[in-house]
């Protein structure tokens, strides 16, 4: 929204301000290093401006976490659904590992608890939906019909996704396109039937 649109241009700058200081802390020092205090100090913004903007710390590292998010990996245009699907795959191991914001994301959500829930809410569905979507285009478009139910990202995000990120986050080894070939097969063999005959 613009000052034309009635905005006030301050409460947008200083909103950028906090929100750029929460993300060069958290770059350097981890979750822990936004606090109230740090982020006031390297932004400048008073902590009164700062919770007319965010309630809590928690809504401010929830907020610096969705703006950091990477954009999901697009499903490659050519080749069969198995190729596409091992492609996107691939692309998406290099991510888990390449940005440490999808494992603090998925750490920051894990821990939630009933006063934070509310709070995550639309980290969690913007965290799922990157992680659903390139999927759904591929598979929706090699079906031809409906988009992934949510049984079917249940499976996708387990199957496809999860042993990546335990992979990682255990330390047990890397994730190469052997192994995302491995999961991309046995997540075939568990859907074949709701996929067009060339994967």
């Amino acid at each position: 929204m613009t000052a034309a649109d009635g905005a006030d241009p301050r409460k947008e700058r200083s909103r950028t301000r906090l929100l750029d200081a929460a993300e060069s802390l958290m770059r350097s020092g981890g979750m822990s290093a936004v606090t109230v205090e740090a982020v006031t100090r390297r932004s400048t913004v008073a902590r009164t401006t700062l919770y007319r903007h965010f309630h809590d710390v928690d809504q401010l590292r929830t907020a610096t976490l969705e703006r950091m998010l990477p954009a999901p990996p697009r499903p490659p245009a050519e080749g069969t659904v198995r190729e596409r699907l091992i492609e996107l795959l691939t692309q998406y191991a290099a991510a888990i590992r390449d940005s440490p914001t999808y494992l603090t994301t998925l750490a920051w959500l894990a821990d939630d608890n009933d006063n934070s829930r509310a709070v995550r809410d639309s980290l969690r569905r913007r965290f799922l939906r990157n992680c659903v979507e390139p999927f759904d285009e591929l598979l929706t478009g090699a079906r031809a019909t409906r988009p992934v139910t949510d049984e079917e990202a249940s499976l996708v995000i387990s199957r496809l996704l999860g042993p990546i990120v335990f992979v990682v986050l255990v330390g047990i080894g890397s994730v190469d396109r052997t192994a995302c070939t491995r999961f991309v097969d046995d997540y075939l063999a568990a859907r074949a039937p709701h996929l067009v005959p060339d994967t």
